[in-house]
């Protein structure tokens, strides 16, 4: 009996010991079935395994390539997951290539992303369309845009004729977004002060806020922010934001456009103010720790610390995390005291849907290739 639980207890050591090992290579022709945590589009495998990399859960990957036959689920990114951190069952499959996280790896959080893809769309996500001559101005028109991720080009044979040159230039989220925001007794919660804001390297401004004044209506879209100053860098980073309006009571970001009038009402418990696109404002907000909040979801991975100090000061060395939420030892469930929840989002350019179209060409921006 001895003698099995040994082993046991080795073979779990060696499984975390891979799980956490940097592993680079791809598998092609194989496929690991099942342990899905979602799927998402992706133009090639290498983007698949940054999406993996980003991905707070996600361990391992299969990518359906271009030259898939079964079906119709070309540039599927299938994220997956285990608790060993191994795949349950690789199979021989045709069009199908695997790999790993590469979070073991010290990955760049702004990977570069060079290729041009001929024939293919990235459908949706569109913010703003002009004509060029080429591609290659396309992708530079996109480079010039802080707020363009990724673009599609429609060449000199696209058809209908008259859409012909076109550059779409498209958004995904650059900076850090949050799944949920609740209040939650015997928590804290916090970012990394090494999270990524949309106005880095930019020069100093105050930033415009409104305390108790809300701007009603025009909302493009809302979602969990931690703080006023963690909404104005979700709608700085926005393709097309021009205000927003922060509510305390439940953590919600409305992020607005309306270029024709900018209207102020009073009202408590609500921070509204602008953008700052071309300025860097107070960024304290970063470092600031939320006592009894939960930032719920997008968890890595959890280390058992003794304080919330000493959760943040963990978050900030880790390259992977953005924030983070920690468990105070009065917590009523005994059992999860002391953790300390280190979690991400995806930042990376991520297009919403890839297929195959003639006479078009895709990709992304060169920012971070410089």
């Amino acid at each position: 009996m001895e003698a099995h639980w040994i082993l046991g207890v080795l073979l779990s050591v060696f499984s975390l010991s891979l799980s956490q090992a940097c592993r680079q290579q791809l598998l092609e022709d194989v496929d690991f079935p099942g342990s899905d945590i979602k799927f998402v589009f992706s133009p090639d495998v290498n983007h698949c395994q940054q999406l993996c990399t980003q991905h707070p859960a996600c361990l391992f990957f299969s990518f359906l390539r271009a030259e898939w036959t079964r079906d119709d689920r070309n540039f599927y990114c299938y994220l997956k997951t285990t608790s060993s951190g191994e795949p349950d069952v690789q199979n021989p499959v045709e069009g199908i290539t695997s790999g790993y996280s590469l979070k073991p790896c010290s990955p760049d959080s702004k990977p570069c992303l060079p290729q041009l893809y001929n024939g293919l769309d990235f459908l949706g996500a569109d913010y703003k369309a002009l004509f060029t001559e080429d591609a290659e101005e396309c992708r530079r028109a996109c480079t010039q845009d802080p707020a363009c991720q990724f673009f599609t080009f429609l060449n000199e044979d696209f058809t209908p004729d008259n859409f012909r040159y076109k550059c779409h230039l498209k958004f995904s989220w650059p900076v850090a977004t949050l799944p949920v925001v609740e209040r939650t007794a015997g928590l804290v919660s916090g970012f990394s002060n090494k999270v990524e804001t949309f106005q880095e390297g930019k020069p100093a401004c105050q930033g415009k806020l409104f305390p108790n004044t809300d701007i009603p209506g025009n909302d493009i879209l809302d979602l969990p922010a931690a703080s006023p100053g963690h909404c104005q860098n979700l709608c700085s980073a926005h393709s097309v934001c021009t205000a927003f309006s922060f509510v305390s009571d439940n953590f919600n970001c409305y992020l607005k456009v309306n270029d024709d009038a900018l209207i102020l009402t009073a009202k408590d418990r609500i921070t509204s103010g602008l953008p700052a696109r071309f300025c860097q404002p107070d960024n304290s907000w970063v470092n600031n720790a939320l006592e009894r909040v939960d930032f719920r979801g997008s968890d890595i991975r959890y280390e058992l610390l003794d304080d919330a100090v000493s959760c943040q000061r963990t978050c900030n060395v880790d390259p992977n995390c953005q924030f983070y939420t920690y468990v105070n030892k009065d917590f009523p469930d005994s059992n999860i005291r002391r953790r300390c929840h280190l979690k991400r989002s995806i930042t990376m350019p991520a297009p919403p849907r890839v297929t195959k179209l003639a006479n078009v060409v895709s990709g992304f921006q060169l920012r971070n290739c410089v």
